[in-house]
């Protein structure tokens, strides 16, 4: 008789398994078995983290001020081209770009990167199809502003001036709007942010060679589903926060002392949609911290503790009459994750089965 040691984190149960090294009786049903499989494992590290959304930026009100006269709601996402809140009856769209527009833009203009980028949004909005990539505002230019200001109501001057567009590098999503429909314009209209989902994550110094840019991570959700991301950045900046000795994030190294240092970690999701429309959510991210690619691997509950010392796994091999029995082998243990573990013997091979604890 052998027993089965089995560890389970807080502690272990032991578990009694008969030898059966003679053939069964057509009869007697088959243990329950795991295959022995060719596998890449994995250790994992999981650290706390928070949902939400790319980005911030403050919407300036345009200068001179005026009336709100139509003002989004929170969570509104805006795209190009689309209206970021109206003054006076007249709609401020939103344009992509780098360069806020500081100046008056038409015919005779100084050549810059602001009437390249004037283009560029022309362009894909539709009104500029003809119009090269320059940085220069010719008629042509004037052309498709008055075609654009046709039609989106206003008047048709052939003339951006500074605030008649919000200028963001992407779409927006509004996260606060500090204006008030019907008074006057605050310096700071509205805040907002990208529109990719990410998890923030702060993690502790001595973690920090976990996160690696480009790396393959698994968020889990607070809704108990899992999907994957990836690292986007890790910050170079360490913060003194509270310490949490319970917090999954915690390194685990001087859990007495009264804060910790974390860098700031960057998670982009490669299925956004996965999180629905959670924001601020708590999440926990899985970093890998170290794999052992294309190992024989066997369910970790799948071992038998040997009077000597050693382990070894029971294979199940069946006949053609139905019949079944177990053959013993020693193991060589190896690398430990997820509930497996990788094991070499001479008499064991990728398909092979073997018996574990009936569930």
């Amino acid at each position: 008789m052998v027993v089965v040691l089995v560890g389970a984190g807080a502690g272990a149960f032991v578990l009694v398994r008969p030898d059966r090294t003679a053939a069964a009786g057509q009869a007697r049903p088959v243990p329950p078995t795991a295959p022995v499989a060719r596998a890449d494992l994995a250790q994992t590290t999981r650290a706390d983290g928070t949902l939400g959304y790319d980005g911030t930026m403050s919407v300036p009100a345009a200068p001179g001020g005026g009336v709100a006269t139509w003002l989004p709601t929170p969570g509104t996402v805006v795209h190009l081209g689309e209206r970021v809140y109206s003054v006076n009856n007249r709609p401020v769209p939103l344009f992509h770009g780098d360069t806020p527009l500081w100046r008056d833009l038409a015919e005779g203009v100084d050549d810059g990167p602001d009437v390249r980028e004037l283009r560029d949004n022309l362009r894909a909005l539709g009104f500029g199809a003809d119009l090269a990539d320059s940085a220069h505002f010719s008629s042509a230019v004037g052309d498709a502003v008055q075609r654009w200001q046709h039609s989106i109501g206003v008047a048709e001057t052939r003339t951006v001036r500074p605030g008649e567009v919000v200028v963001a590098s992407s779409d927006l999503r509004v996260v606060e709007v500090r204006a008030t429909l019907g008074g006057a314009l605050p310096p700071v209209v509205a805040t907002a942010s990208g529109t990719a989902r990410v998890v923030t994550v702060n993690l502790g110094v001595a973690q920090q060679g976990l996160a690696k840019v480009g790396a393959a991570v698994r968020v889990l959700l607070p809704t108990g589903t899992a999907t994957p991301g990836k690292v986007a950045s890790v910050g170079t900046v360490a913060t003194a926060v509270p310490n949490d000795p319970s917090s999954a994030g915690n390194d685990g190294n001087n859990s007495n002392d009264a804060v910790r240092a974390t860098v700031p970690v960057r998670v982009t999701l490669d299925q956004p949609d996965a999180a629905g429309t959670l924001d601020g959510a708590p999440v926990s991210v899985e970093f890998t911290s170290d794999v052992h690619r294309g190992v024989l691997a066997v369910p970790l509950v799948a071992l038998l503790a040997m009077p000597d010392g050693d382990y070894a796994v029971d294979v199940v091999e069946t006949d053609p009459a139905g019949g079944w029995h177990t053959r013993r082998v020693v193991v060589r243990l190896g690398f430990f994750a997820t509930g497996q573990v990788e094991v070499a013997a001479a008499g064991l091979t990728e398909g092979m089965k073997v018996q574990v604890p009936a569930r």
